[in-house]
């Protein structure tokens, strides 16, 4: 698996060299001339950029004139269609109205799969599939929340579940043959980063980004053999301009090779 981490400005350079590309996020890229630089550079440099519509982060997808601007100007490796948080036909209409208005930009497409239910993601997966160049799955879908799954520590169900319920998604699509395993899959976030471990023998899960490990060493909190038992809610791009002191780059750099492991990777 191929592993971003979103990183603050001032350690972006020494997180790049610990990754395998660079994820962007488009309204940043308005905001902020040296992340524009930044990413403009580590496309002349070769690197795997992804093009993120930024809608984990504004809790809508990015203008899409806006988007298609930034993409002709950043040539990203992939970018990521319009999506519609939990909604399969209104994600299915916008990547409709994407293939018809903005054809011929430079990159690859790549489409979250979304749905409010299990059954409604599965369709809108097998929609897009065949239709984009990588097909991404998130990590916060509603239908993922809502589990009966128990621990010991209930202030953590959540996060337990929301990981547990994703592996027992990808797991039981492969059982029922869903998953095409030719195309390449991109994973997207996640609450806890044990939950990788399960995905060492998916061959068709290509890439995964997180900013889990750096967030969670920016707020001191080191990795454990077994992972994390809470996820630190701060998102990394209201982090983005903050200094960071030796300790906190220490745990940083500490989490993200044990992430590696995680990953099944040395």
């Amino acid at each position: 698996m191929n592993i971003y981490h979103e990183a603050p400005l001032s350690i972006f350079k020494k997180v790049q060299k610990m990754t395998d590309g660079d994820y962007c996020l488009v309204h940043l890229l308005e905001e902020s001339e040296e992340y524009k630089n930044i990413f403009l550079d580590a496309v002349k440099q070769g690197r795997t950029v992804i093009l993120d519509n930024s809608i984990f982060e504004l809790g809508e997808a990015f203008d899409g004139d806006l988007f298609a601007k930034w993409i002709e100007i950043l040539k990203p490796t992939y970018y990521i269609i319009t999506d519609v948080f939990n909604d399969s036909q209104q994600t299915i209409n916008n990547f409709n109205d994407w293939v018809n208005n903005y054809s011929g930009l430079p990159g690859k497409m790549m489409a979250v799969a979304q749905g409010n239910t299990e059954d409604e993601f599965i369709e809108c997966y097998k929609y897009l599939v065949d239709k984009v160049d990588k097909i991404a799955i998130s990590f916060c879908y509603n239908f993922l929340k809502h589990s009966k799954i128990s621990t010991k520590h209930a202030v953590y169900d959540e996060f337990f579940s929301i990981m547990a319920n994703r592996q027992a998604l990808l797991s039981n699509m492969l059982k029922r043959d869903i998953i095409n395993k030719n195309k390449p899959h991109h994973l997207l976030g996640c609450t806890l980063p044990q939950e990788f471990k399960a995905y060492k023998n998916y061959q068709w899960i290509d890439s995964i980004d997180t900013s889990n490990p750096v967030v969670a060493g920016l707020m001191g909190i080191k990795y454990t053999e077994d992972g994390l038992t809470t996820k630190p809610t701060q998102k990394l791009f209201t982090l983005i301009n903050d200094e960071i002191n030796v300790e906190q780059f220490q745990c940083i750099e500490y989490n993200i090779n044990k992430f590696k492991t995680f990953c099944g990777r040395s």
